[in-house]
């Protein structure tokens, strides 16, 4: 099913430039150039034209160009302020509508997270949506944690502070510190989505960071219940080793496990791709590379007491908050003044 815009230190891979030369041809043998003419120095050799032919090169390099202009681009804007949104990531066209394509451009921008607790340490995912360090993910992946570890697709590891979280939609908003120039997921239209779309999932699943999996939309609109606070079964394993998963509600039945009394319903995008144990706060991608999706609950076929993570995993059926609802939240989230 993967966190980011690169900092400094990471190894991006660059368009090849050419060597810029684009001096004049000289004038006709038969019309000699005036004496101040050729005293002139040359105006090719001026920063503009080289950032031109740049510009010309790199647009012409299929692949993965798209990806590494906007990794130069995004690594330039280091001097953002608080909640700024760099230019989100793009498929670049060769690669348009296919799953290698979306994998390659979208997987910098998903983030394994771990979190630890009083109850032990956890692992989900989040996606990265401001090139200054804001990642968004599950309520449920930060719930009640003492300290928060974020470690990008590089390899690089921040900390992270809450900002804000909204029990009752599951959604939260960590900020790594002292992040910047990070590459940043295009958060997309939940609304034009239809049943049967191709899809694809990115996240760390059982701390596999960057795994990508894919499948389609099977449903729109279903009610899906979680807990709504610690009481609820979060931080007990949800997604460490051990085999536990976030349990939810569907349909008037609980799946693993008991989802406590404090409780909330949202409306979710059903999907067959496949999301383990650590896909929470994930993305849900469409084929353009736009994050359509939270996946935030799956259901495992791991038998009642079964505390060993042999027969856990996706049996087709996950859940992800749709889009249009983290974005109507992102002004709650970042005055911290969610539920």
């Amino acid at each position: 099913m993967t966190e980011s815009q690169r900092p400094s230190g990471e190894y991006p891979m660059y368009p090849s430039y050419g060597n810029g030369d684009a001096s004049y041809p000289p004038p006709p043998s038969h019309s000699p150039a005036p004496a101040a003419e050729s005293a002139a120095p040359p105006r090719a050799k001026r920063p503009v034209a080289l950032l031109a032919a740049v510009a010309i090169v790199a647009a012409a390099v299929g692949g993965g160009t798209a990806t590494a202009i906007g990794q130069l681009t995004d690594n330039d804007a280091s001097g953002t302020g608080a909640g700024s949104v760099a230019p989100g990531t793009t498929v670049s066209q060769s690669s348009k509508g296919t799953v290698a394509g979306v994998a390659q451009a979208v997987s910098p921008t998903i983030v394994e997270i771990n979190a630890t607790s009083n109850a032990g340490g956890s692992t989900g995912s989040g996606v990265v949506i401001s090139s200054d360090g804001e990642v968004v993910t599950n309520n449920h992946v930060i719930s009640g944690a003492s300290s928060i570890k974020v470690t990008l697709s590089t390899g690089r590891s921040y900390t992270a502070q809450v900002v804000g979280t909204d029990a009752d939609k599951d959604l939260a908003l960590i900020k790594l510190r002292g992040a910047s120039g990070l590459k940043t997921a295009t958060l997309g239209d939940s609304s034009a989505v239809t049943v049967g779309e191709q899809v694809v999932a990115i996240g760390s699943p059982e701390g596999l960071t960057g795994t990508v999996t894919s499948g389609i939309v099977s449903a729109l609109d279903r009610n899906v219940t979680v807990a709504k606070d610690d009481g609820g079964g979060q931080n007990q394993g949800w997604s460490g080793p051990g085999g536990g998963q976030w349990p939810f509600e569907f349909g008037g039945r609980q799946f693993n496990g008991d989802t406590g009394d404090s409780t909330t319903t949202y409306k979710a995008i059903q999907t067959d791709a496949s999301l383990n144990p650590g896909n929470s706060g994930g993305a849900l991608i469409n084929m353009n590379g736009e994050v359509i999706g939270i996946n935030s609950a799956m259901y495992s076929a791991i038998s009642s007491g079964d505390s060993s993570s042999s027969g856990a995993g996706s049996v087709g059926l996950g859940f992800a908050i749709p889009v249009n609802t983290l974005k109507a939240d992102l002004d709650t989230l970042r005055s911290g003044n969610g539920s």
